[in-house]
């Protein structure tokens, strides 16, 4: 695992534009709520993640794959080593793939980094620095089918449908620092106001907290990635203020992110 580790630091190190994001921390993160609306799968490469209510315990040398599911608690523990992590976002169609093969749909599941996914991640860290989008695309699908071959059938039923819910997200999403009302939602998705606000009701969501989750999840990704100023990335996410955004922040996530900024660093002295 430590060449993943150093491979992933080296890209990251040299570029800000990559296919895959790294979670690094020294000491103990606890966020609760955690916003997943897509596929997401995080490889553990040192340390080891506590997942959901359930406790799921993903050590060193593991992957877990979350479906796209509103809301997850988790904990990032660091033991001998800093705990690390690679994170990489699917979209639906990238499991097209699978359409003759889906069994019953998973809100999870684990396996173990064999040796073929472990070249194969290293491979595909190794592309993401010079590569065109394009290919990166196919080897994404390819690490895909490689989890599957490795008799980790669930990979096949772990993309839920895009719900209503994910598509005003990804609309969100394009722009996250313009203010999306309903009305401009609703052109975009080619129906009344009413009716949007009629169907996300019957998932279960709103517009408003549609708009919280994405402008905080981006939020969350930022504290997680970047040592940018904190007023930097609230404004980043739409926010005209830092304290406004750091109240929200720890409403929805348990800590305000200089709380969880801290999580990342080691102590001077």
């Amino acid at each position: 695992m430590k060449n993943l580790i150093k491979s992933a630091k080296t890209a990251t190190d040299d570029n800000t534009n990559l296919p895959f994001s790294i979670y690094s921390s020294v000491k103990e993160q606890h966020i609760a709520n955690v916003p997943v609306m897509k596929p997401l799968l995080i490889f553990v490469l040192s340390g080891l993640k506590q997942l959901g209510k359930d406790k799921v315990i993903c050590p060193t040398g593991s992957f877990v794959f979350l479906s796209n599911s509103p809301t997850i608690d988790m904990r990032n523990i660091p033991d001998s080593e800093d705990y690390f992590a690679v994170l990489i976002e699917f979209e639906y169609g990238d499991f097209d793939q699978f359409k003759l093969k889906k069994n019953s749909s998973k809100k999870y599941f684990q396996g173990e980094i064999n040796s073929v996914l472990e070249k194969s991640l290293h491979q595909y860290i190794e592309l993401s620095t010079f590569a065109p989008s394009e290919a990166l695309h196919f080897r994404k699908k390819e690490l895909l089918q490689l989890i599957y071959l490795s008799g980790y059938e669930d990979v096949s039923a772990i993309a839920e449908p895009p719900s209503l819910s994910h598509q005003v997200y990804d609309i969100i999403s394009e722009d996250i620092s313009e203010d999306w009302g309903g009305e401009r939602l609703s052109d975009h998705l080619f129906m009344s106001e009413s009716t949007l606000r009629r169907k996300l009701k019957a998932e279960g969501s709103s517009i408003q907290g549609i708009k919280n989750r994405t402008k905080l999840g981006h939020g969350l990704h930022l504290v997680q990635t970047t040592m940018d100023n904190i007023g930097r990335i609230a404004e980043d996410c739409g926010y005209q203020s830092q304290s406004r955004f750091t109240d929200q922040f720890k409403i929805l996530f348990g800590m305000t992110p200089t709380e969880l900024r801290k999580t990342r660093m080691h102590d001077n002295g």
